[in-house]
């Protein structure tokens, strides 16, 4: 058992959890977002549990302090043993002439737990940035915070690279560091848009999804009545007259949908209805006939400013001259 302690320690390329990184690291909830699309989204494609994902953090550095603002994905080459160079170069240019103030700060991946695969991946991102952060989400990990306990309960780990000495040897190492979720007071609208399903915000469709969900929840409840009187009918549930009685209260409390009246307004709020919708195409139809007939007045006038008077003139003329001819013929 200790050996097998011994070999899960020198494997582990994360210190242990005593050991935290001065980082003051601020995490938008764009990064949460995309970090999270991206990995469902290959989820689904590749039909995998657990995707490779990878993609660049861009943010701001001021000392410790980071602030990770966007994202963006990143392309392997060489059979997914190295990042496309190019890629990564060109699309930190395109965003860096939208987002000018937005630095390429670090990387982003999913990963129940860092590995030696990820210490190879962050060398070859020190050429963009002296001192990269390693973003992590794990869709499997318990929901428990950060190393200090001031982060979010959130799936994500943020770590930096640091170098261990030990028995005289040195080798790259991730270490923990904290981070908070910074919202602005935009983000908190475009955050709180897409929690209630992005454009369903308009009163009308609020207004008939909750009339739908008073309509799904009446039905269940008409089923679990209909459910206890086939019981009872089958003597599978024993009878309650007082149920039975409630139930038939129920029922001669409705309205007759045969009776005359009823039948009568609902034919006139049909009829209303029915009208309504057929001026509305009336309407529609006109404006398009309206369009037409501009259109054809705009082609007809600039065809006679082209030819002017005296070619109107010629043209009879020559249809006179035709209807001559066709004189002489009879």
């Amino acid at each position: 058992m200790s050996a097998m302690d011994t070999d899960h320690e020198e494997l582990s390329v994360v210190l242990s959890s005593t050991t935290t990184s001065g980082l003051s690291i601020a995490l938008h909830p764009l990064p949460i977002l995309n970090i999270s699309e991206h990995f469902i989204r290959l989820k689904l494609e590749k039909q995998t549990h657990l995707p490779f994902t990878l993609g660049a953090l861009l943010g701001t550095q001021n000392g410790r302090e980071v602030e990770i603002v966007n994202t963006f994905e990143l392309a392997l080459e060489d059979d997914g043993e190295a990042i496309d160079h190019s890629f990564l170069v060109n699309r930190r240019d395109q965003y860096k002439q939208v987002f000018p103030s937005l630095e390429f700060i670090g990387w982003y991946t999913v990963a129940p737990i860092p590995t030696s695969r990820h210490i190879e991946l962050h060398s070859q991102f020190t050429g963009y940035c002296s001192t990269p952060l390693l973003l992590i989400l794990q869709p499997t990990a318990n929901l428990i915070g950060s190393v200090d306990g001031t982060s979010q309960n959130l799936p994500f780990k943020a770590y930096e690279q640091t170098i261990e000495i030990k028995d005289r040897t040195s080798r790259s190492v991730f270490v923990e560091a904290s981070y908070t979720v910074e919202t602005g007071e935009a983000e908190r609208i475009a955050v709180d848009w897409t929690a209630k399903g992005g454009g369903s915000g308009t009163s009308l469709e609020s207004h008939l999804q909750t009339q739908r969900a008073a309509v799904k929840m009446l039905h269940d409840r008409i089923l679990v009545l209909i459910q206890y009187v086939t019981s009872v009918i089958a003597a599978e549930a024993p009878t309650d007259h007082g149920i039975l009685r409630a139930i038939s209260a129920l029922l001669a409390s409705l309205p007759a949908s045969e009776n005359k009246t009823f039948r009568e307004e609902f034919n006139t709020e049909s009829e209303d209805v029915q009208l309504t919708a057929l001026l509305a195409s009336l309407t529609k139809s006109t404006s398009i006939l309206n369009d037409l007939v501009d259109k054809h007045s705009l082609l007809t006038t600039s065809r006679e400013d082209r030819f002017g008077a005296g070619g109107g003139a010629a043209r009879r003329t020559r249809l006179q001259m035709g209807s001559a001819r066709i004189g002489d013929w009879h």
